[in-house]
Parts: C-alpha cells; structure tokens; sequence
C-alpha cells in the first residue's frame, strides 16, 4: 500500500506475474503492472454481488496517476448510487463505430507495434478504404456479407484488395481482444483472397549497360540518387535498406552492412569489393549519419521514385520498378552457380519460401545445361556413324 504518485509508478519494476499496486487513500484504486512493463490504473467494486474491475487507462498521457485517482472517486460515487460502470462500459463498446474504432486502433496498435512502412500500409487501408465505407457502422453489426462484398467491390486491384481484407481482420481481431465485438466470429476468415500475379522483371547485360551509362550521367545534377541506384544493384538490398543506410552501420574493413533492423529484422549484408569502392567513394557530412543523404541537414534521402524515373527513362527502362534491381541481383546469382539456399542468406530473407520464387529461374538453368549435354552426346553419337 502506497499512494499512487508519479516516482511510486515509476519505481514499480515489472515481475514474472502481473500485480497490484495500491492506493492507500482509495483502496479500491491501483495501478496493474504487467510483466511486459505495461502499466493500467484500475478499481475494484461490487455490484449485483460481484467483484468487478474496471479499468481507468494505461500509465502514461493521458493518465497519471493523480488524474486516475480522481477518475476512480467520480466513478465509485456512481457505484454507490447503484450504476454498473463496467455495464456502460460493454453497451459504448458494442455502439463504437468503425470509425472511432479505427482511431484506437491506428492509435494503440499501429503507431505502437508496426514498423514505419508497415505502419504507412496500414494508414492507408483505413483511411482511404476502409473509414469511406464503413465510417459509420457499428463494429458489432458488420458481418461476413459486407466483408465479402467490401473485398469484391476492389476486384479491379487485387493487390490492395487483400492488403485491406488483412488490415480488417486485424481490426476485428482487436475488436474481440478489447471487447468491443463479443461474438468471438472475425467476419473475415474464410474471405477468399484473389490471386496476385508477380512481377518479375529481371535486366539484362545490355540493360545494365544502360543503365550505368544513365547513372553516370544523374550523377552530375543528382549524385546522391545516382549513388542510392548503383548501391542497390550492386547488393540486391531492399531500398529502404539502402535509403536509411547510417555510417554507423557500415563496417568497411569488414565488407560488411550491420543492419540492426530491416523487413525481416536485423541482418548482416555481405558487400562485394565494387560495393566497398563505391562506400569508400561517398563523402561523409559531420552534420549527417546517413550514407545517402537528403536536402534537409541530419536527415536522409526520402524520395527516390522521382529520380528513379527520370534515370530509368534515360537508360529505356520503362516499367522497371527499383525493386527489381534486387530480383536482377538474385537472378545474375542463380546465373553463376548459387542455390536456393546461399541466394536466401545474400538477399536477408527469412523464409526459404520467399527465394523459391526465384525456383523457375534455376530449372531455366537445368534446362538450358541439359541441351548442351544432349547436343554434345547427339553429335558424338554422329560422329560415330561417319
């Protein structure tokens, strides 16, 4: 018992089971300390004969600990008076819209647990699809026939059809987590997604060509593009990889990228002897981490689609996505010798599933060598009847 300030909830350090902290002005009131450290202002009453909590906030803006302490007094004063405040609680839950539901959402679980970019997807889910359609329902009312027809209506772009199915059910599972759906059904598991085709482009040595002359060219008027463009070919990393890419993270002697976070988590990056010419090439500003830097002091080079375009124009390679300088990486691999196994660990990837993609590519390989061997065993054969 100690009373709740803000150096006593501070000093709570979390435990391998959650407890309680409590109030010794309010005894009803506490703070929850979870052994994840999160930390929930909450008060126990009775009502109808029963033990009930209810919970004020988590630690932190908006809540301290003197605001859930007055909190806790107003909404004990309506328990005396016979209200259930956990049971007005439940009937705003099941009258919360999709689009004050949404708001939570970006809010405590977006802006929290995803990464930037992911974090950016999910935004754009919401507010550009899912918020326009369903804004004013309820979450409690929407069923898996609004789903499914929601899903159908952006048939015409398959890709951010199921991108936004995900981000919903993510929103329903949450829902059911914070109780504000009771009826434990996610409306949308068993939604068939559609397929996605692809894309593969892959360049060839009279592309790169090109596209090396085009590079020496954006060099003059902007290097630091030029310079992210030739990096990215030239490790098949992803390009947030190499747009954030700090110096503290470059280890040189090593030919090695330290990576401490990336799509699929921290990972080292091996540099060929090329790529280290080109690092050791890149001035350094006093004022900027960054390897590719921006306009702005401190900061790095945010867009690189605008002179992406204007580079691959010059080199007659129109339709060819950034993204496919790392598909090119991995093809020229599987072109020299590398399997499967060693192309994964070159390109970070997590899951063998995800370099099976580049699989056609090496029987293309198989296929090509098997010709050879069969032309040459053709024409000894041939040769033994002349």
């Amino acid at each position: 018992m100690a009373r709740l300030n803000k150096k006593t909830v501070t000093a709570a350090t979390p435990e391998a089971k959650d407890y309680f902290l409590w109030d010794d002005s309010i005894p009803a009131f506490a703070v929850r300390v979870w052994p994840s450290g999160r930390k929930v202002y909450v008060i126990h009453y009775r009502s109808g004969g029963r033990l009930r909590r209810y919970t004020i906030g988590q630690h932190g803006s908006p809540w301290t600990a003197d605001l859930a302490r007055d909190e806790a007094i107003r909404i004990l004063a309506r328990v005396h008076t016979g209200e259930n405040p956990a049971d007005k609680r439940s009937d705003d839950r099941k009258a919360m819209t999709v689009a004050s539901f949404s708001r939570r959402f970006l809010d405590e679980y977006v802006d929290v647990h995803l990464k930037p970019r992911t974090r950016g997807e999910y935004r754009r889910s919401v507010e550009l699809f899912i918020v326009p359609k369903f804004g004013s329902w309820r979450m409690a009312d929407l069923s898996r026939t609004e789903v499914v027809e929601f899903h159908g209506s952006f048939r015409h772009i398959p890709y951010q059809a199921n991108r936004t199915l995900g981000v919903l059910s993510k929103m329903f599972s949450l829902a059911d987590l914070w109780g504000i759906r009771q009826d434990g059904v996610n409306p949308c598991r068993g939604v068939k997604r559609y397929r996605e085709e692809r894309r593969e482009r892959f360049l060839t040595r009279e592309e790169y060509a090109r596209l090396g002359s085009s590079l020496d060219e954006a060099a003059e008027d902007m290097p630091e593009a030029a310079l992210a463009v030739r990096l990215l070919a030239l490790t098949g990393c992803r390009l947030r990889e190499i747009q954030t890419l700090q110096w503290a993270h470059v280890w040189l002697n090593e030919a090695e990228l330290r990576l401490p976070d990336s799509k699929t988590g921290a990972k080292t990056v091996q540099l060929g002897t090329v790529a280290v010419d080109v690092l050791k090439a890149i001035p350094r500003l006093p004022d900027n981490p960054y390897v590719i830097t921006g306009r702005k002091a401190g900061e790095y080079l945010t867009d690189l689609q605008k002179p992406w375009r204007r580079i691959r124009k010059a080199a007659g390679l129109d339709g060819v996505r950034l993204h496919d300088l790392r598909h090119s990486f991995a093809s020229d691999a599987l072109e020299m010798g590398a399997d499967l196994t060693m192309i994964g660990r070159m390109l970070g990837h997590s899951d063998i599933k995800t370099t099976s993609r580049y699989a056609h590519l090496k029987r293309e390989n198989v296929k090509r060598s098997t010709d050879q061997v069969a032309q040459r065993i053709s024409s000894a054969l041939t040769d033994a009847r002349i």
